[in-house]
């Protein structure tokens, strides 16, 4: 397994290795603040993003690499949302969906296919299946990203599911260390669900 991981990367530049290890390190820190509930997931999750958006560039997967601007500015406006208060109390507390809200979850996840097919089409991209499957997450992580900025609960079921997407499709292209980083990924964020339901039960009035 360890020469399988390794083998894959035997033709790699060696800043490229350093710069991946380098954005999982503040991805894992990121996911671990958000499962925390910690502002810190946003400044740590801007790092990661951003040495990301380079990488997927240089690894043709475009999806993927819009998903990490996207996080970029999703983060700012998600540090921001955070930091509001009313009356000494969170703006934006842990909560569930509305039904507005599903909604433009909806809206995302079509209009970000719809975008992504055309970017790839456009860039003749689709020359692996791992392309479509790249799509189809893109529009996952997207609502997923704009639900954590929102602090809702539901962001965690976006991030499992886009997350075990992610693991066999980041192997199958060669990238072993960020494959490991999304089955970490997949774990935290079962737990940061977990945990984010019981901070919402607790603070739920009592009828």
């Amino acid at each position: 397994m360890i020469n399988i991981i390794f083998n894959q990367y035997k033709d790699y530049p060696i800043h490229e290795i350093v710069l991946e290890l380098t954005a999982i390190l503040f991805g894992l820190v990121s996911v671990w603040c958000a499962k925390k509930n910690n502002i810190l997931v946003f400044p740590t999750g801007i790092i990661n993003t951003a040495i990301y958006v380079f990488l997927l560039y240089k690894w043709s997967l475009l999806g993927d690499m819009m998903i990490n601007f996207y996080y970029v500015i999703m983060s700012i406006y998600g540090w921001y949302n955070w930091t509001q208060t009313k009356n000494e109390s969170e703006t934006y507390p842990i909560s569930k969906m509305t039904n507005g809200e599903k909604k433009i979850a909806f809206i995302i996840f079509f209009a970000t296919l719809i975008f992504v097919v055309a970017v790839y089409l456009f860039f003749n991209k689709f020359t692996h299946y791992t392309s479509y499957i790249d799509t189809f997450v893109t529009g996952i992580f997207f609502v997923g990203m704009w639900l954590m900025a929102r602090r809702k609960i539901e962001n965690w079921i976006f991030w499992i599911v886009g997350d075990l997407i992610s693991i066999p499709m980041y192997f199958v292209k060669g990238y072993a260390f960020t494959s490991i980083q999304y089955l970490i990924f997949t774990i935290i964020a079962v737990f940061g669900y977990l945990e984010w339901k019981k901070t919402l039960n607790k603070n739920l009035p009592i009828s």
